[in-house]
């Protein structure tokens, strides 16, 4: 436990350039507290003193802002970034390395006893204010952003945004940017709301570029095949032309 503890507090140097020193964040970082209340209230959970766990657990809400059930189980060097109201549930799993910033609730969907919480793997950065709800699965090094509501798994590597959250197209929105950048458009005026009737039109006439596009390429390379093809026929009935007639 106590490898762990140093390990957040270590963490805090990597992810957050406004930290100095290890006084500092001892003293003055919510999000480290709270991690190491629930590293003691998430002990005595397991060792079965259920009501001592969920009294430290509500001492620690009330010195931090942030809300941790002691039965949740959160792995190293997880990182809750400024922290005021983040909600973490019982049955909630946190990764390692994974990132939280405030207003983060992993909350349930179900009054059902049994798993109810997300399930975070390594690397995920939740933004602030996101929500992730019920039994789901957070990809590896996932990303979600800053008000997303999540209510379905999310695969490795991705981002999602939104509410309902959506997985973003991330080879599609390259080739826009791509094709925008052609054209002498500001692709960073782009945004990736698809609930805007003005983003969607762009979206639609980047799309509709690039496949013109793509088409062009094709056209002009089957035209060239042609011109060469038919220069090789002129040339061979140009020197056939010019053969010495036998005697």
């Amino acid at each position: 436990m106590f490898n762990h503890i140093k390990e957040d507090i270590s963490i805090v140097f990597e992810r957050d350039p406004a930290a100095r020193t290890r006084f500092e964040i001892i003293t003055t970082y919510p999000g480290v507290h709270a991690l190491l209340m629930h590293r003691f209230s998430h002990w005595l959970w397991k060792a079965d003193f259920f009501w001592a766990g969920r009294f430290f657990s509500h001492i620690g809400r009330w010195l931090t802002g942030i809300e941790i059930h002691p039965g949740a189980t959160i792995g190293r060097r997880v990182f809750i970034d400024h922290g005021m109201g983040v909600v973490i549930g019982e049955t909630a799993v946190i990764g390692d390395d994974c990132t939280l910033y405030h207003g983060v609730t992993l909350g349930g969907t179900s009054w059902n006893k049994g798993k109810r919480h997300p399930t975070l793997e390594q690397g995920v950065v939740i933004g602030a204010g996101a929500k992730v709800l019920g039994p789901i699965t957070i990809g590896k090094n996932a990303k979600i952003g800053s008000n997303a509501v999540v209510v379905k798994d999310v695969p490795d590597n991705a981002t999602a945004v939104g509410i309902p959250a959506r997985i973003l197209e991330e080879e599609k929105s390259k080739q826009r940017e791509e094709t925008a950048n052609k054209i002498g458009f500001a692709a960073y005026a782009v945004g990736n709301d698809e609930n805007d009737p003005m983003i969607k039109a762009i979206h639609s006439l980047l799309d509709h570029a690039n496949t013109q596009d793509t088409e062009l390429q094709l056209l002009k390379s089957q035209i060239a095949q042609l011109t060469d093809e038919k220069t090789d026929t002129d040339l061979a009935q140009a020197f056939a032309s010019k053969k010495p007639e036998k005697p």
